[in-house]
């Protein structure tokens, strides 16, 4: 039973890998499970968890600062008595307690400020690591599509073995039947060796481009990926949507994570000048405290020894106060902040500008290349049908013997490249066209934003 046991249990084993094996993924499964075991956005995450804490803590920056002492000190040798205050040979044991609070009234309106300095920096943050999720997921979406571009080059090159398999095979009857010389059936063969090849070549990089999208996504314990594909169609007929540069850029610079993770970090920078010339304003403080003691030696006119109790009640010492400081001179540090604040303001505004331009002629080049893909596809479209026409012709004549067998790879490998280039640009105008998309503001991918 113990064996049958283990053989039950290996096989379930076995069953379920396989059908975790043998699972497809679309799409938005890859970018979903890829954002969520990305090791480099979970250091963004951690991040955001300390800017968020960073945030939290200068709010409770505003509540007063309440702070208990104790003390227990043995008095050897000449000392004050706590008695009498007359300094005297004595030894006795005596506990201080205090117990003190003090708040901040004014300060230049620095913890006004850095709480808002630190929650847009926490926002910041949060954006960053939203911005790196979307760069994850055009990866993503880039290894994607290219699995689909290298499987859509292998059954082209298996359509172009079966095509050379059965020149072969009629060239090889042909020769048989002594109508064609043996020379011609050497370069059928060829021919078809070149085109296996090229089909093992597409199988190796179909290999290749499935390790990629399996390291993107983190995809541990696999070494292959089966993907569901996405049709890439393209409506010749269809009308040409709205590709405005700058329509897109006003649309995308409200929304692109980067973007307002720079704006944010303006502001921040702003708030913390603000919160750097508060050291140049007298701050104004409120403090208060109680203290008491107790010693060993504390006797009553009856020469008893007073109780802890009585002793910390009738000991006991309140005060409360008012401070003021003027800063008048620090070796002029805080202005010195000050001028170090505003050179960090406008680096923080420099980079927002930076950034800005960047999304600008990202769009720029996006927009440019989608109308040239656009082109390119109308006229690949064309050629590759008029190569099919070609084709079917070379190989009518061909097995009627109007044209040598180079004559018909030379149209074959025409329509091959014509058939890889409509697909290649295919695919390009298709990511292009969600790229866009995604700056136009659209459901590109199923990523939350607040987190």
């Amino acid at each position: 039973m113990n064996n049958k046991n283990q053989i039950v249990f290996f096989l379930l084993i076995f069953v379920v890998h396989t059908m975790c094996s043998q699972k497809s993924w679309s799409l938005d499964e890859c970018v979903t499970y890829a954002v969520s075991h990305n090791l480099q956005l979970k250091d963004f995450k951690y991040n955001q968890d300390s800017n968020k804490e960073t945030y939290k803590q200068s709010i409770r920056s505003l509540l007063p600062n309440i702070s208990a002492s104790s003390n227990y000190i043995k008095n050897f040798g000449r000392s004050a008595n706590p008695n009498t205050n007359i300094f005297e040979n004595t030894e006795f044991v005596s506990n201080n307690y205090n117990l003190n609070a003090e708040l901040e009234l004014f300060r230049g309106f620095q913890k006004v400020n850095t709480i808002k300095a630190t929650k847009f920096l926490y926002k910041a943050a949060n954006e960053e690591r939203l911005q790196q999720e979307y760069l994850l997921a055009f990866r993503v979406m880039s290894a994607f599509y290219d699995i689909q571009f290298m499987q859509g080059l292998l059954d082209i090159s298996r359509e172009q073995v079966q095509v050379s398999q059965n020149n072969h095979n009629l060239v090889k009857r042909q020769v048989e039947l002594g109508q064609k010389a043996k020379a011609d059936l050497y370069e059928a063969e060829s021919a078809l060796l070149a085109d296996q090849l090229l089909v093992t070549q597409n199988e190796n990089n179909i290999i290749a481009a499935k390790l990629t999208l399996i390291q993107e996504m983190n995809l541990e314990d696999a070494t292959t990926i089966t993907i569901k594909s996405t049709p890439v169609a393209i409506d010749q007929n269809e009308v040409l949507v709205d590709k405005n540069k700058d329509s897109i850029f006003n649309t995308a610079k409200d929304f692109v994570p980067i973007i307002k993770a720079r704006e944010l970090r303006t502001k921040a920078a702003k708030k913390q000048l603000s919160a750097a010339r508060g050291n140049l304003y007298p701050s104004l403080s409120l403090f208060a405290g109680y203290g008491s003691r107790y010693v060993d030696n504390g006797l009553d006119d009856a020469g008893e020894l007073i109780p802890f109790n009585t002793q910390i009640k009738d000991n006991a010492a309140q005060f409360v106060g008012v401070s003021i400081n003027i800063p008048i001179s620090n070796a002029w540090s805080n202005r010195s902040r000050v001028k170090q604040q505003k050179v960090a303001l406008m680096r923080a505004e420099n980079n927002y500008d930076i950034q800005k331009q960047e999304l600008y002629q990202l769009i720029q080049q996006l927009v440019q290349e989608g109308n040239a893909l656009s082109r390119e596809y109308k006229q690949s479209e064309q050629r590759m049908d008029a190569q099919v026409l070609t084709f079917e012709i070379a190989q009518k004549r061909y097995e009627k013997g109007l044209i040598s067998a180079i004559e018909l790879n030379q149209s074959k490998n025409l329509l091959a490249n014509s058939q890889n280039e409509n697909l290649q640009v295919q695919l390009r105008l298709k990511v292009n066209e969600s790229t866009l998309d995604f700056y136009k503001g659209l459901p590109v991918f199923n990523i939350n934003r607040a987190q």
